[in-house]
């Protein structure tokens, strides 16, 4: 088990050595910025705390003022060098570098449905493609963007069980500046209420599930600067859409 596993089987109580290596980075950062955060709050109030305290002893004697102002200067040192680390934290906790590089959608659903057909047909799932012709390329990170897809569509298997229909679709949106791949199932579809729930890391409701799947496809779509939609679908099943931009503009860190 290397470093990074054992920080996060220590944390979360579980063994993570079967997660994927985008996972388990996804997972790392999750829990750094938690850290971070969770610190900041009482450094914060240290902070004020420690200059109220000082106002107050205005008003002590000389000597005893100067006595604590040596005092108070090593506080405050200590108190900006933990600042500067919880801002560590969170620099390492940022979004995941993507690769980015000019992608064909077309190849990225052909491919991820190829790969999970096998595991669909033994299920008596069907797997349906409807991709729009002369899509132009997006630019996007292949590997992140087909397990973001890769995720979705194992969701709709594992939510049908068996007997049922996956159908993966890409196109434009009506204004042109946007890509949508959507994943639609003959499951039973979301549970009422629960439409923003189920993106939440752990947030399962089967009992072999890591409940990380939804959550990480939300961190990779938001990281290509897009939007994930959760919905059921008139005719019955989960419908999961992904708004992806076109221009480069709108990347966070493009």
């Amino acid at each position: 088990m290397g470093a990074m596993e054992k920080i996060l089987a220590n944390a979360l109580g579980q063994d993570v050595s079967k997660l994927a290596a985008l996972e388990k980075r996804l997972l790392l950062s999750r829990l750094l910025a938690r850290f971070a955060h969770e610190v900041r709050n009482p450094l914060s109030s240290l902070d004020i705390h420690v200059q109220l305290l000082e106002e107050d002893l205005q008003e002590a004697t000389p000597r005893v003022r100067e006595k604590t102002a040596s005092r108070f200067e090593i506080i405050h040192g200590e108190l900006h060098r933990l600042e500067n680390i919880v801002k560590h934290f969170l620099s390492l906790a940022g979004p995941s570098s993507l690769e980015l590089h000019p992608v064909e959608i077309a190849k990225v659903v052909n491919h991820v449905c190829e790969l999970l057909r096998p595991e669909a047909a033994a299920r008596e799932i069907e797997i349906a493609m409807r991709v729009v012709q002369g899509l132009p390329s997006l630019s996007a990170d292949a590997a992140q963007l087909t397990q973001a897809l890769v995720n979705l569509v194992i969701n709709a298997i594992q939510a049908i069980e068996r007997k049922g229909r996956v159908e993966v679709t890409a196109a434009l949106d009506g204004d042109g500046e946007r890509l949508t791949l959507t994943v639609g199932d003959s499951g039973p579809g979301i549970p009422a209420g629960r439409e923003s729930a189920i993106f939440e890391p752990f947030f399962t409701t089967k009992s072999d599930g890591s409940g990380l799947g939804l959550w990480i496809v939300q961190q990779i779509i938001t990281a290509h600067g897009g939007e994930v939609e959760a919905a059921n679908a008139p005719g019955g099943g989960a419908l999961f859409a992904l708004h992806l931009p076109l221009s480069r503009k709108e990347f966070p860190n493009g």
